[in-house]
């Protein structure tokens, strides 16, 4: 099978594509090779063919779309961000990009989808209360984390909830714009599945970590920026009372699941005409400080320190049930988390603007350059 990989340079991409191809499927990378994201050109595999340019040009996603018979979509802009000045940024390179995507594959008659979603949409995951049951908190308060308080509580009577692990069937509740623009992408590709006899295979990452994180930016998860405070000799900080709740999953296990989802969508699990969401996590959650706290010992680095501190779009608990790829994909994790600590403490990360020396290697492989890649967001600090 020939697989359309977008943002096949980014973290998650790259591993993708390396799994495909291990797997004997033909790859074609689309990425727009962005200078802030990938200020030292990354090497791709010989075999892969590499289109340079963005989702959001439809003549050249068109032109990457022939001959290709599936598509998984890993191309996106990630993580909260710094403010509101990067809403445009978001919707431009996750919606727009994404229906660009959807258009293209509908006029080129592909009709198999792997979609990068997130455990994002969730907002707050799931919870129980002990006399009203499974409820849903509401948005936590900035009063309320100012003050330290940061478990949600039940919306009907005030009392201490329970989380548990979240299903692919609690209701869409997105908590941030990264949020917002990924139940849209999922809703895109539903209606274009439907008008179209599509198959979508939605995967729900969990907090993905592994080798060519990005390095010193707001916009990496929190194993990525725990990882670069320990390369600089710096302790990792932990938010809040670092007792929020986590599923971490190894970037291998992660593009595993790409392949068994892309072999659902190629043999009819999945019907035609629908979107089937399934999470993907590892199904051994860690509070967020025992994951800095591993892997600050694993690397041999300063204990985190616990900063109290909040960002007003971060949730408190959400854990994955990956029981419907266990019993649809035939796919679970199967990285331990210790080993994959060890591993990741020890993994090379990807360079970012402040520490890169830009110097293209001789050599690279390109399939074709359809045209210079433009630059899509600002760099700026990283967050206190």
């Amino acid at each position: 099978m020939r697989v359309l990989v977008t943002g096949g340079a980014g973290f998650i991409g790259s591993h993708v594509v390396e799994r495909l191809l291990v797997a004997g499927h033909d790859v074609r990378v689309l990425d727009a090779l962005l200078p802030d994201v990938h200020p030292v050109p990354p090497e791709f595999p010989e075999a892969a063919e590499v289109v340079t340019a963005d989702v959001g040009d439809a003549a050249a996603v068109a032109d990457a779309l022939s001959g290709v018979d599936a598509v998984c979509h890993q191309a996106a802009m990630v993580g909260l961000g710094i403010d509101l000045h990067d809403l445009p940024a978001y919707v431009r390179t996750n919606d727009l990009g994404t229906a660009v995507v959807l258009a293209e594959m509908a006029r080129a008659r592909v009709t198999r989808l792997v979609l990068a979603s997130s455990m994002v949409v969730y907002g707050e995951g799931r919870y129980r209360c002990v006399v009203h049951g499974p409820v849903s908190p509401a948005p936590r308060l900035l009063e309320d984390l100012a003050s330290g308080r940061f478990e949600p509580l039940c919306p009907a009577c005030g009392a201490s909830l329970t989380p548990e692990l979240v299903t692919e069937d609690a209701p869409l509740d997105p908590r941030s714009v990264y949020a917002a623009t990924k139940v849209a992408q999922e809703y895109l590709a539903a209606s274009w599945a439907r008008a179209c006899g599509g198959t979508v295979a939605a995967l729900r990452y969990h907090n993905v970590y592994g080798a060519r994180m990005p390095r010193d930016t707001p916009y990496a998860g929190v194993a990525s920026l725990f990882r670069s405070a320990l390369a600089r000799g710096k302790a990792p900080t932990v938010f809040e009372d670092g007792a929020q709740r986590r599923d971490f999953i190894a970037v291998r296990d992660v593009a595993a699941a790409n392949l068994a989802a892309l072999s659902a969508v190629d043999t009819g699990v999945i019907p035609a005409g629908a979107l089937r969401a399934f999470n993907v996590g590892s199904g051994n959650p860690r509070t967020v400080g025992e994951m800095a706290a591993a892997l600050a010992d694993a690397f041999g680095g300063k204990a985190p320190i616990i900063t109290g501190e909040y960002r007003l779009g971060d949730v408190r608990h959400i854990m994955a049930s990956s029981a419907r790829a266990a019993e649809e994909l035939g796919w679970s994790a199967a990285e331990p988390f210790a080993t994959g600590m060890a591993e990741f403490a020890a993994a090379p990360l990807r360079e970012s603007v402040q520490t890169a020396v830009s110097v293209r290697p001789a050599g690279a492989p390109r399939w074709r350059d359809r045209r210079p890649a433009q630059r899509i967001g600002r760099v700026r600090r990283p967050l206190p």
